[in-house]
């Protein structure tokens, strides 16, 4: 007995649909280097790159660098009591005034970007770092430098108290120590809170927490904080201020 012929209807579902013709593989290099079409892709690219690189050099040239002489403007500021008239360069910081125009150098020159304190001075008794304002702002200003607080012969009491609790080493930083320190007890006395005053309604009130938080702009390399400190204090104690 011969089996029947197999029906359409019972034939598989993918013998039924027409097959899609199927790109034949690529050739593959057994040894690892790239074919023609890989290298080709590649030196295509590596030629449009060279091709691109002048047009972008082109698009954005280099500034050309400033070397010419800047605008000098006249200007006239009180410093340490007594009226200064200068024409300098507006790009002239404070501290450089003071220093090389007014030959007052007891103004630290350290960081120069305002994180150390050393180039601290007053203005309308105000604590500033004068590396990082120009000079030509300070016009009709009031500026105190550490020459203007005392005298050796008549020192500054906070000048007094630094020499009595040793409140310095190499001395470079103390010109700015001092003049933070006056400021930061007149800040206290007219009621201006700082960063880690609690009650921001009263008067803040001097505390080694205080003393240290508005005195963290100053640094000393030579680690002379604990004198520091106790010569602040006592001077706060005193009321001289």
């Amino acid at each position: 007995m011969h089996p029947a012929d197999p029906s359409p209807h019972h034939a598989p579902a993918d013998d039924a649909a027409p097959r899609e013709a199927q790109p034949p593989p690529e050739p593959t290099d057994s040894s690892g280097s790239p074919t023609r079409r890989e290298f080709v892709a590649q030196m295509s690219a590596c030629t449009a790159g060279l091709l691109a690189s002048p047009l972008l050099a082109q698009q954005t040239p280099e500034a050309p660098a400033f070397t010419g002489p800047g605008t000098l403007m006249k200007m006239a500021f009180k410093v340490n009591g007594h009226l200064c008239d200068l024409e300098i360069d507006t790009r002239t910081t404070l501290l450089d005034a003071l220093r090389e125009h007014l030959h007052l150098t007891g103004s630290k020159k350290g960081c120069d970007q305002g994180q150390c304190g050393a180039c601290t001075v007053l203005v309308g008794g105000r604590r500033i770092v004068s590396c990082l304002t120009l000079a030509v702002m300070q016009q009709g200003h009031d500026v105190t430098t550490i020459e203007g607080l005392g005298t050796p012969d008549k020192l500054h009491p906070m000048q007094a108290a630094f020499v009595k609790h040793d409140g310095f080493q190499c001395g470079y930083c103390t010109p700015g120590q001092i003049c933070s320190a006056v400021a930061m007890l007149r800040e206290i006395k007219a009621g201006i809170p700082s960063h880690v005053t609690e009650d921001l309604t009263a008067f803040p009130q001097m505390s080694p927490t205080e003393m240290r938080e508005r005195m963290s702009g100053n640094l000393c390399r030579c680690g002379a904080y604990s004198n520091i400190a106790e010569a602040i204090t006592e001077v706060e104690k005193e009321g001289v201020l």
